[in-house]
């Protein structure tokens, strides 16, 4: 392990967390193996080498997926609440290593310590949640046309999932998925981020630990890292009847095409180009900090991230002033330093994203607001410091269109009712997260009604940013359609099947139909 340049307690998270200078990226319980080369994971926070992992074989795989397919049988015949008693137990672990899984998260990821310790309550939640659920699987039983017949209807578990994660929640997306399928009598197979591959080994570690306390077989959790053709692998195999993808609009295409071509199931959680519509009704005090956290948290790094404020052009230049001034008050440095409001990007790709999407959007017509920049010098040696930048534009701009993964906040104006803000926000092609700003209840009402959002999220008088365990996750159109960590969302992970109960001594056919023999 190589020094760390500024510690805040990384060494000692490391090590109660399991992490070692060179870990094996492939694990079923607690057996580690890998035969792949190695990948590094630095730091974007000071640039430093965390550690070493070994990437996941196609033999490492396979073995993976004998252990994972075996586990299976055994572990979708425990009955559901002894399944949630194990994810009760995980939620515990977490709980005991919360503050340094947090370290962890916020160290190879780059987000606040704050937002890191939030990422693991996520983690927490969802296993409370799940916990709840191991006794309501509920099925449905309806009435039979014929006479001395039941009909009902119930869930079975689906087998393997596949999870495949994105960097910016290097574990609570994970934990999503894994917690619902794990009551509902699934095993998981999780490939992390390539960019965060640590993050998924101190889970795995923790996981494991539950599960042999247990006396539990191996492979109901397992681990496997690297780039997208470890991917691929997952995405190939019709052993994994789910595929739960989230990442980039371009990435869940390609995921979608492979699986739906072996008629498998996927789960995605795509891109988000996130609006807040601001009526002249809005209160202004509450607007600024939900614009500002939504386009700053994570530095911009969040599928709901604010993109876009479209603000009505009577309060325009008020709160125009407004974010400015905010901006001007943020704390860029290192994330662990909880007097700091902004971390640094993932990495020197995001960076160069971020220059492109700023440079582009004043090639269009459009003009910077507040400037932004990569910061150099004392602190910010990784070169992955970027200054939160605003600029104006137009809703037809290409730039405005795309997402742009880094904090670039985008200024539209609108005029005239409600209707022209909520045109202007659902003419992009993604479908996340959406939110108003309004103490007015008939446009509050507009924007949630059949003709308001188009998105999967919908808030009135809070930001786009952020989910809250219990309610369904998920967006539309290029966002993928998916639905994760609530309500209903556990159907996902299991397979519906109709019975039909002849409690008679004959056998009368349906819709009357005779067949004498």
């Amino acid at each position: 392990m190589m020094a760390l340049a500024t510690d805040f307690g990384i060494k000692e998270a490391l090590k109660q967390l399991g992490v070692k200078d060179i870990n094996n990226g492939t694990s079923t319980g607690n057996n580690s193996f890998s035969n792949g080369d190695f990948i590094e994971s630095y730091s974007p926070v000071d640039g430093q080498l965390i550690g070493k992992v070994k990437t996941t074989t196609a033999a490492d795989f396979e073995k993976v997926m004998e252990t994972a397919t075996a586990a299976f049988k055994t572990w979708r015949t425990k009955p559901a609440p002894l399944r949630g008693e194990v994810v009760r137990q995980f939620g515990d672990k977490l709980r005991e290593k919360k503050e340094a899984l947090g370290k962890l998260v916020s160290y190879e990821m780059g987000k606040s310590y704050q937002e890191g310790l939030g990422e693991v309550q996520e983690m927490i939640d969802i296993c409370d949640f799940a916990v709840g659920l191991s006794r309501q699987l509920h099925g449905f039983t309806m009435h039979s046309e014929r006479p001395g017949h039941r009909m009902y209807e119930q869930y079975h578990p689906l087998g393997v999932v596949g999870i495949i994660s994105a960097f910016n929640f290097p574990v609570a997306v994970w934990a999503w998925n894994t917690a619902l399928a794990w009551i509902c009598g699934d095993v998981c197979v999780w490939k992390p981020s390539e960019k965060a591959p640590l993050c998924g080994i101190a889970c795995q570690n923790i996981a494991a630990e539950v599960f042999k306390a247990n006396d539990l077989p191996e492979g109901i959790c397992n681990l496997i890292n690297g780039d997208y053709k470890v991917g691929e692998m997952m995405t190939k195999d019709k052993r994994i009847p789910l595929i739960s993808a989230t990442g980039s609009t371009r990435m869940g295409k390609i995921v979608a095409q492979e699986v739906a071509g072996r008629l498998g199931r996927s789960l995605l959680e795509l891109g988000g180009n996130n609006a807040i519509i601001i009526t002249p009704d809005a209160d202004i005090k509450m607007t600024v900090i939900g614009a500002v956290f939504g386009a700053v948290g994570t530095c911009g790094q969040r599928c709901t991230s604010t993109r876009r404020l479209i603000i009505h052009e009577s309060v325009y230049d008020k709160v125009v002033n407004a974010v400015a001034d905010a901006y001007g008050q943020l704390r860029i440095g290192n994330p662990l330093d909880e007097n700091n409001h902004v971390g640094p990007l993932i990495d020197k790709d995001a960076v160069k994203m971020y220059q492109h999407a700023l440079k582009k959007v004043v090639e269009e017509g459009g003009k910077i607001v507040v400037e932004g920049g990569v910061l150099s010098g004392d602190g910010y040696e990784s070169g992955c410091y970027v200054k939160p930048a605003i600029a104006e534009g137009e809703p037809q701009f290409e730039i405005i269109q795309h997402e742009t993964f880094a904090p670039v906040l985008y200024l539209l104006k609108y005029s005239g009712g409600v209707e022209n803000g909520i045109a202007i926000q659902n003419e992009v092609a993604q479908g996340l997260s959406s939110a108003i700003m309004t103490n007015n209840l008939r446009e509050a009402e507009k924007f949630l009604s059949q003709a308001g959002s188009d998105c999967g999220i919908a808030n009135v008088n809070i930001g786009t940013s952020g989910a809250e365990i219990g309610g369904a996750f998920g967006g539309e159109k290029e966002t993928g359609g998916g639905r994760e960590s609530g309500s209903d969302a556990w159907k996902v992970y299991m397979r519906r099947q109709t019975n039909t109960i002849n409690y008679t001594e004959s056998l009368p056919l349906a819709q009357g139909i005779k067949f004498d023999l």
